[in-house]
C-alpha cells in the first residue's frame, strides 16, 4: 500500500513515516502544499494523511482540489482543530475521516486500516464471525442457525463491525455511522447502549471486544 503523508513539521512527518514503514506501508512525505501536488501528479496513492495547516496553503483547500479534480483517494485529515464545525468542514470537503492531534498510534493505525479496507470491501451479502451470520440483503441475523431479532440501528452497527473485522472502530466512528446529528456525537452514549444490547441478544462470549480507551471490534 502506498501512502502519502502531507505534514509541515518535519520531525513529526519523519517520525510518522518511520512508524508507517514499520507497519510495512510504503510512504512518501510532502512538507508543504506544493510538494504534495507534485507527488500527487506523479504517483498514485492508496491513502493520503493530510495535515490541516501547511506553510503555503491549507490541507482543507488541497482536499477540495483533489475532489474537484475527481481524485477519489481516501483522505485522513490530521488536525489540531477539535470543534464540531471544523470536523464537519472536513467531511463536507470530501474527507473520509479525521483524527484530532494529539492522537494515539493505536487509533491512527485503526483508522488507516479501516479506510484501506473500504477500497476492498467483502464481496457477497453474507458476513460472519464464527456461528454469527448476517445477510446484508435480507437483513437477517442468526447465531448457530437460530434467527435473532435486532433493531434497525443494532443491525447497522453489527454490519459495520463485521465489515471491518479485526479493525478497532472508535466510539465516534460508530456513533457517526448511526447518527447524523453532529452536535450530539461527542457526548452520546448511544453506541455503548447498542453494544450492550447486541451482546445480550447474540449471547456469544467475546464476540464484540472492547478496546479500552478506543472503541470496539469483532475478531475472527
Amino acid at each position: 500500500m502506498n501512502l502519502l503523508v502531507v505534514e509541515d513539521e518535519q520531525p513529526v512527518a519523519n517520525q510518522l513515516k518511520q512508524l508507517l514503514q514499520q507497519e510495512k506501508y510504503h510512504c512518501d512525505v510532502a512538507y508543504n502544499y506544493y510538494d504534495a501536488t507534485v507527488l500527487l501528479d506523479e504517483r498514485k496513492y492508496d491513502l493520503i494523511l493530510l495535515d490541516w495547516n501547511l506553510p503555503d496553503g491549507d490541507g482543507l483547500s488541497l482536499l477540495s482540489l483533489l475532489r474537484e479534480e475527481g481524485i477519489p483517494t481516501p483522505v485522513l485529515m490530521l488536525s489540531a482543530n477539535t470543534s464540531i464545525d471544523d470536523r464537519v468542514k472536513i467531511l463536507d470537503a470530501g474527507g473520509d475521516d479525521y483524527l484530532c492531534k494529539p492522537y494515539s498510534n493505536i487509533e491512527l493505525f485503526a483508522r488507516i486500516r479501516a479506510l484501506l479496507r473500504r477500497e476492498t470491501p467483502q464481496k457477497g451479502t453474507l458476513l460472519s464471525s464464527g456461528p454469527l451470520k448476517l445477510d446484508t440483503a435480507s437483513r437477517e441475523v442468526s447465531v448457530n442457525g437460530e434467527p435473532i431479532k435486532l433493531s434497525f440501528s443494532e443491525f447497522d452497527l453489527l454490519e459495520l463491525l463485521l465489515q471491518n473485522k479485526n479493525i478497532v472502530l472508535t466510539r465516534y466512528q460508530l456513533n457517526e455511522h448511526l447518527c447524523q446529528d453532529y452536535n450530539s456525537l461527542k457526548h452520546s452514549n448511544l453506541v455503548d447502549v447498542h453494544i450492550k444490547n447486541l451482546r445480550k441478544k447474540i449471547s456469544l462470549d467475546n464476540c464484540i471486544t472492547t478496546v479500552r480507551g478506543v472503541g470496539y471490534t469483532i475478531k475472527d
